[in-house]
């Protein structure tokens, strides 16, 4: 594995977009960016989605300010844009403003020298961002990307009905958590819904039991190269409870069935056949929407991942979403640059964006948010979730961001057999260290 040298702080989970049809959409009625960005002028790609208008609008008060230098703006589906982004780059034609998941793809773009050294040239951002969130944009020490979504933490959710309904704790220890499992399968209740069909839903399980039992330094051994890193006794540890949850019924028989990409996971919980899921905070919006006397009803309820009994770990540790990025291409004119610059400082995620995230139940990347959210419809959810990112002693990249894309592709395809008995720990860390070799 090529070595990374950058300290990898957070979770960036990729989230698909079923849809794989490419959308655009023009500012004011101007011309699109086309197959890349004009390194004369501005241009910005980014996904469709919920965020597509909140976006939007930003690019559109900067139209309005800026008249003389618009924005050609164009979305995509996250697959599509993934692919479109790289061929870009790769040609030199990216859009001045360049979305990214930060990582191992950020690190890359350092490397070829395709993203502008925004050190000291971000101040204003920076200066009202979360700063832990902030430095994920960071390489070597130098800013490279700014937050510019929102920080979407990996949250236990469950259904405060059946918890109550059956007499079960909510679970805080691995005991308490291997207790409701047993509960609920004794029940007749899938007590956790997974989405293995997606694959990508069971990183969140060995990312926090091996932080949970081993601390964040065993990751960060892998992500330096270290021979054998992931024979570390603490990830041997992590699959053997996963493999452990499987075997007790955990997440019932039909798991590796179930997509994420259609809420299907969640709609196990509040159709009230699981009790449980591991998901990001994303969720929550598709529990809103899905079921909202659900969640309407306090039926809803979450909780940080459960504590590893005598793990070295600390239990306030997060895994999720940091927030996307920004980052500027080299390629654009300096001109263009500082336009890019300027617009990073006084539009992206200033007052109007940030309502307009909290509008929508997400939690905007940014600082003193602790008094606005109570007063807000999904306070609740809100203020719970921004609390376990600002207190969060370490806020876990996911590693199939922080990996490069081979090894990364190796961990998903490991994990998923671990998950469906197909192979066993041993099996996954000698697969998993001959990726360090690659």
């Amino acid at each position: 594995m090529k070595p990374v040298t950058r300290r990898a702080t957070l979770a960036g989970l990729g989230i698909a977009v079923p849809s794989l049809v490419t959308l655009s959409a023009c500012s004011g009625g101007k011309k699109p960016a086309g197959g890349g960005g004009s390194p004369s002028s501005l241009s910005v790609w980014a996904l469709t989605g919920a965020k597509e208008d909140t976006y939007q609008g930003s690019f559109d008060a900067w139209d309005e300010a800026n008249p003389d230098n618009p924005f050609a703006v164009e979305f995509f589906a996250n697959d599509s844009y993934k692919e479109k982004i790289r061929t870009s780059i790769g040609s030199g034609n990216a859009p001045t403003l360049i979305f990214n998941w930060a990582g191992g793809t950020l690190e890359d773009y350092v490397g070829n020298e395709s993203v502008v050294d925004l050190t000291g040239k971000v101040d204003d951002i920076l200066s009202h961002s979360i700063e832990s969130i902030a430095k994920v944009g960071e390489v070597d020490g130098k800013q490279y990307g700014v937050p510019n979504n929102d920080t979407q933490p990996v949250v236990l959710y469950y259904s405060t009905e059946l918890f109550e309904e059956h007499g079960v704790t909510p679970p805080t220890t691995w005991a308490e958590l291997m207790t409701a499992v047993e509960a609920f399968v004794a029940a007749d209740i899938t007590p956790i819904a997974l989405a293995g069909q997606s694959v990508w839903p069971e990183l969140m399980y060995i990312q926090y039991l091996t932080d949970r039992i081993g601390g964040e330094g065993v990751f960060e051994k892998i992500l330096t190269g270290e021979a054998d890193a992931w024979s570390d006794p603490a990830i041997t540890s992590a699959l053997e409870s996963i493999v452990q949850l499987v075997d007790a019924g955990a997440f019932g028989s039909s798991f590796g069935s179930v997509a994420a990409d259609a809420g299907a996971d969640a709609a196990l919980v509040h159709t009230g056949q699981a009790a449980m899921l591991l998901q990001g905070s994303w969720v929550y919006g598709t529990f809103k929407q899905d079921a909202p006397d659900f969640v309407a009803g306090d039926k809803l309820g979450f909780l940080n991942f459960p504590a590893a009994d005598g793990g070295a770990g600390d239990p306030a540790n997060v895994v999720g979403n940091p927030a996307n990025f920004w980052s500027v291409s080299a390629d654009a004119d300096p001109e263009v640059q500082e336009l890019a610059i300027k617009y990073l400082n006084e539009f992206n995620l200033n007052e109007d964006m940030v309502d307009s995230f909290l509008g929508m139940g997400a939690i905007p990347a940014v600082k003193d948010l602790e008094d606005k959210l109570p007063d807000l419809d999904d306070g609740k959810f809100l203020s719970f979730a921004y609390d376990m990112v600002i207190n969060a002693p370490h806020f876990q990249l996911s590693w199939d961001q922080a990996l490069p894309a081979a090894p990364a592709q190796e961990l998903l395809t490991n994990l998923s057999q671990i998950f469906l008995g197909e192979k066993k720990p041993a099996d996954f860390v000698s697969a998993m260290n001959a990726t360090l070799d690659s």
